[in-house]
Order: structure tokens, then sequence, then C-alpha cells
């Protein structure tokens, strides 16, 4: 299999490095699933597009042979091999065209399931042979060899020895001088990092200090003075400047004169791919009209770094302590000491500090915020796998990719997504003859789409395939004594919410893919988690849709505060859709077992006391004496009562402690707790799991 990495406590900065390699390998793996999705659907491959994933392989291999795992850096170098090859002529990707994608797809694949075994506590290489015997043989058939004649394109910097002149001097040399960022650390590392980002875009290059790689103690050399890289472009000087400027770390650059001297260079040593003009493709014929000579006049630009990545465990603390704050300062804005006295000058001041707090609230808030587009991105490889493996044809719609959800819910609702996804292409969408057969275009649609309705997201999961089968749902609902009343009194969305329900599946067959229902009391279980609720909606032959509705963030929510007696309950503003007082007995309707509910406007809506429920020995008992509460829960609703309502306030979620865990309060209606202004607890209700206790 591979050898075990374990790192040391004594190997300086490596489980720093370990991070960053991680974290960028990820970033490049998604822009190359991206690329080939793309390219792939438009049965074509641009030359710009080559270059990208040339690059981002051959980053990853240096990267990955910086840190000494072996077995990415070699699959990493047979993916380069083919990218290089196909950058001399694209128009021989024909030949390869339905078995590369493929094949790159399963390397992504190996090379995410390597980072995460990396995050692991013990780390061993699985073996990637196999797609580098593949990937070979790629190679030779776009060379024009056999197979078994096929040796691996020498990459970049294998393919010659060092320049016989050294260093790149006269015309077209291009100098450039870098400053890293203040005790940004490992300057050394990150100094080999840049070179390597650079290499691709350049026909010879050298570095002063010469590799910096190998001598730790150069790091802190560069971080006083810098470094500098010496280098002829191969194109357009200016690709080479736009990869240093969007390089990690690098605050600022500095191109020098040709006949400046560099600072204690005895041996500048090349570090580069030295096959000069066929290492990288001729740049388009308008770079090349447009070349000029370098400016050689010393200019110093200062690089804007508009992005920065940040540990979520920072995020959450960062979050936390503003969560105190606001706190604090409910806390003292409504101290009981101050009941009855007039202070001007401390009301305004109060009121500057709430403004202040509202807006660091909302910066951080914003803070943990991401786009759902990477996680849309998922599901279109999906559907992309899943069409080859089963014979159908389906294409991914996505709409409103750009809205943002907490970090934390986007994680929670990943694996729901994926579930429902592979439903909708494994039992929805039909097979291309039978699509045809029914009047339909040959290519099912699955359709995602999010939007933002102010304090909560909306997303969609639709398709265009069968529909669900409501006569088959009945048939195992009553098969696994799922009926809790007559089949004739079920509407059509409750027999949809069967499927919701755990163990149910109208699935024949075990596939390597769930069935519709299959798992999706999990879905379920999932998106109510994160304070979500779901609706399914289906028409027999023209499609499914399912509609999830998940709050913003889970850190802090607008709630109104109730009372029961003494104790102090927080709604979810959200959830709730009217408040109101009863003054007529006859609206109350008892049922035989001990159950009440409330006619409203035609609809009869359970009743939930929350004094029954939690045992609270004060409080009313008379409905006609306390207030009702109408909310939203699935696709129906039900009404808490209550003694009276507090106000609305704005509240900070806290997790209970983990010693009450034994007591599952997260199914018994209760989602956390807040601190009240005046220090006092408040519970914050789920209306989900409440009317279920």
């Amino acid at each position: 299999m591979g050898k075990v990495f374990l790192l040391s406590n004594d190997d300086f900065g490596m489980e720093s490095m370990l991070e960053i390699f991680i974290h960028e390998t990820e970033e490049m793996l998604e822009d190359l699933d991206n690329i080939l999705l793309e390219s792939e659907r438009a049965r074509s491959i641009t030359e710009e597009n080559i270059n990208t994933i040339f690059r981002i392989t051959h980053t990853i291999k240096g990267s990955a042979a910086m840190m000494n795992f072996n077995s990415i850096s070699s699959l990493a170098h047979s993916v380069e091999d083919v990218f290089y090859i196909l950058r001399e002529d694209p128009a021989k990707l024909s030949l390869v065209f339905d078995s590369i994608f493929d094949l790159v797809f399963q390397a992504s694949d190996y090379f995410k399931k390597e980072l995460e075994a990396l995050q692991s506590d013990n780390y061993q290489e699985s073996d990637p042979s196999e797609i580098i015997a593949h990937l070979e043989e790629q190679a030779a058939v776009i060379k024009g060899e056999t197979p078994a004649a096929a040796e691996p394109a020498a990459a970049p910097e294998e393919a010659s020895e060092q320049p016989a002149g050294g260093v790149p001097t006269g015309e077209g040399t291009l100098r450039i001088h870098i400053m890293f960022e203040p005790d940004c650390g490992m300057e050394n590392l990150r100094a080999y990092m840049v070179v390597g980002q650079v290499q691709p875009y350049c026909s010879e290059i050298v570095t002063v200090p010469p590799h910096p790689e190998n001598d730790q103690s150069l790091a802190a050399e560069i971080a006083k003075g810098g470094f500098t890289i010496i280098c002829r472009p191969k194109g357009d000087p200016d690709e080479v400047i736009r990869v240093v400027e969007s390089a990690m770390n690098v605050k600022s650059y500095e191109i020098l004169a040709d006949e400046e001297p560099e600072p204690e260079a005895p041996e500048a040593v090349a570090v580069s791919d030295t096959k000069a003009s066929e290492s990288m493709p001729a740049a388009p014929a308008a770079a090349q009209a447009a070349k000029a000579p370098v400016d050689t006049t010393a200019l110093t630009k200062g690089v804007k770094q508009s992005l920065i990545s940040v540990n979520q465990g920072k995020l959450d603390h960062l979050m936390d302590l503003v969560g105190e704050i606001v706190t604090a300062e409910s806390m003292v804005s409504r101290n009981p000491d101050l009941k009855g006295l007039r202070l001007d000058n401390f009301t305004k001041s109060i009121r500057e500090l709430r403004k202040l707090t509202d807006e660091l609230q909302d910066i951080v808030m914003s803070i943990r915020m991401v786009p759902l587009q990477g996680t849309f991105y998922k599901m279109d490889r999906i559907v992309r796998d899943m069409s080859k493996k089963l014979g159908k044809k389906a294409e991914l719609i996505t709409e409103g990719g750009d809205t943002e959800v907490d970090k934390t819910i986007n994680d929670a609702i990943v694996d729901p997504f994926m579930h429902m996804v592979r439903n909708s292409m494994d039992h929805a969408i039909e097979m291309p003859e039978a699509r045809i057969a029914a009047g339909k275009p040959e290519v099912g649609k699955v359709t995602l789409a999010a939007k933002n309705t102010g304090g909560e997201i909306f997303i969609t999961i639709s398709d265009d395939g069968a529909g669900l089968d409501t006569e088959r749902i009945m048939n195992k609902a009553r098969e696994n004594g799922l009926l809790t009343k007559p089949e004739s009194a079920y509407s059509d969305k409750e027999i949809f919410n069967l499927i919701l329900l755990p163990g149910f599946s109208t699935n024949e067959n075990v596939t390597e893919f769930s069935g519709r229902g299959v798992g999706m009391d999990v879905v379920r279980k999932n998106i109510e988690q994160v304070g979500g609720t779901i609706n399914i909606s289906s028409e027999r032959g023209k499609g499914t849709t399912f509609t999830i509705k998940i709050p913003l963030t889970l850190a802090i929510v607008d709630g109104m505060n109730i009372a029961v007696g003494k104790t102090i309950f927080t709604l979810p503003i959200t959830a709730i859709r009217q408040s109101f007082k009863i003054s007529d007995p006859s609206q109350i309707i008892h049922n035989t077992d001990g159950s009440e509910m409330i006619v409203l406007r035609g609809e009869c809506y359970p009743v939930v006391r929350l004094r029954d429920v939690y045992d609270i020995e004060e409080g009313t008992s008379d409905l006609l004496e306390g207030i009702l509460i109408q909310v939203d829960s699935g696709d129906t609703g039900y009404c808490i009562f209550a003694d009276e309502l507090l106000g609305e306030y704005q509240v900070v979620v806290k997790p209970y402690p983990i010693f009450l865990n034994k007591y599952d309060l997260k199914n018994r209606g209760l989602s956390g707790c807040s601190v009240l202004g005046d220090g006092s607890i408040s519970l914050i209700l789920d209306v989900n799991t409440l009317k279920n206790d």
C-alpha cells in the first residue's frame, strides 16, 4: 500500500505547511472538476483550459513532492504528461476524448480521497498505479505509439539539463524582486511555491537565493530582503507578472532593471523547465503582436490581497465572542439597578454601543457566509457520473448559486443534496427511449435553485422525470404498517410525505444508488437539525420538486420570547405565522384521545401546551386566558399555547452542556438556550420536533 507518514512535533512548520497544501490543493481540484465538466459538455477543450489543467497538475505534483507524498505526486505527473502533449497539438484530444475525461476525473477523486486521509491520525498512501497505467496508455495513443513502447512524456523540469548560459540575460529577460507579508512564516517554501507557479510560463528561470526549498535558514533572509526571480518569459511578460500578483502572501514586487546588480548572488542556480520552446504552446497571435521589450524602469507595485484563508475554528471562536458581547451589552442596558432612573447620557452611550455591536455582528456573520455555488458544482459531478453509469441523459441546471449561507449550514446540507440528486437520477429521470416515447426531450433536467428571502433561504431540487407514484407509495406504506388513518383520508401531500419516514422505499432492487425514499428520513433529519423544513410536490409523469427552507445562520436568531409561568421560551420569528387569543369557546375541538384542536378559517390545527409538555407547575391552563401562536412545521402547522408574549429579541444561540446530551433535548422540542439581558436563561424551541414529542 505504501508508507505511513507521521508529523513530528519537532518538524518545524510541517503542520502549517500541510494545512496550506490541503487547502490549496482542494481549491485547485474544484477548479479542475469545473473545467472538465464544462469541456465535456461542450465536446471540446480550449487551449486556455488545457494550459490551466497542466498548471494545476504541475502545481499539485510539485507541492506533493515537496511534502513527500509520492503517490499524489506520481499521479499528478502522469496527468501532467498527457496535457503536456496536448498543449503541443490540442487537435489530438479527439483521439482520446471519450476516455481521457473519465481518467482525469478518477485522478481527481483519488486526490480528494488522499487529502481526506491526510487529515486522519494515520495517513497511509494508496496505490494509484492502475490509473497511472491507463494515463500512460492514453499518452501513447496521442503520440501515435503502441502502449508497450510508450514512455511518459518528460515533464518540463526533467526535459533537459540547465541552460548553458546559466542566468538568463539580454532582451526579454524579466527580473522580479518579491517581498512577502510580514510574519507569514516559511518564506523559503513560499518562494519555492511562487517559482513553481511561474515556471510553466518561462523558458528559463533562476532564483536568488538559489533552491530556497532546500535550506530552512533562508527563510529569515527572504523575510528580511525578499528574493528575486530572473526569467525569460515564453509569451507576454504580463502573464508572469499576473501569476506573481495572485500568489499567496506576496506583499509587493518590483521589476528590476536588466543592469541592476542582484544582492549577493554568487551562484544563481536554474530550477526550471528547460525544454525551452517545447514546454508551452506558442502564445496567441494577439499576445505575440502586442509583445514588447519589458520596461526596465524600476517600478514597485503593491499587490492587493482581496482574499484571505482563515481557520474555521477561529471564526467559530470569533462568533462566540461576538455573541458574548451582544449578551453583555443587553445585560448592561437592561440592568434592573437602572430601573426608574433617568440617565440621558447613559442612554445615548448605550444606543451608540448597540449600533456598533449590531454592525460588528453583521460583519462577523457575513465573514462566515459562503456561496452555495461550490455545493452546486458537486451535484453537477454526480449528475455527470450517474448519467454515464445508468445510460441516461440528463443535465443539471443551477440558479442562484451566488446565494450565501452560513458555513456550518452549507456543510450540513451537502449530504442531503447529494442523496436527493442521486434519487432524481436513479428513479425519477427515465431512460432516453422512455422519455421519447412519453413525448419528453431525450435529455432530462435536474434543477437546483436557491434564493434569499430575508432571514431564510429557499432551495428547490426538481426534476422532469416520472414523478411519484402515489399508488405504489400507499401499497408500500400499507405493507410496512405505516398508515395511521384510513387510506381515503390521505391527501396527495400526505402520501408524498410518507417517503420521509424511516426505512420507507419503493425501490424493488438494491443498487449502488439510493432509491427514492431510501434514507430520505435521514435527509429530513439532517435538514431539521439546521432548523430547516422540507416539502414535496409531484405530478405523475411530469416530475417532482423538493422545497427546502433553511435559516441563514444558526448562531444568532431573531426570536419571540414567550412565558409559561416563570419559564421563558424563545420561538424563532421565521417559524411564527401569527399569534392570537381565543374569545369564542366554539373554536376549540376536543378529540376522543384527549387532544385539542383550534379551528381557524375553516382549518383545524393541533394545540401543543408547553405547560404539559415540560411539566411546568405554574401558568394558566385555560385556553381562553392565555395566547396561541400558530407556527409552520413542514407543509402544515400547529398552535403553541403559552401564558403571554414578552416581545421580540435577538438572541445568541448557546448549545446545551455536554452532560445534558443523555436527555436528547434536541428531539424534545428544544434546539438550544440563550442568556437574556437580565441574566436569566431562555430555552429556544424547535417547532419541527416539539409537536412530535
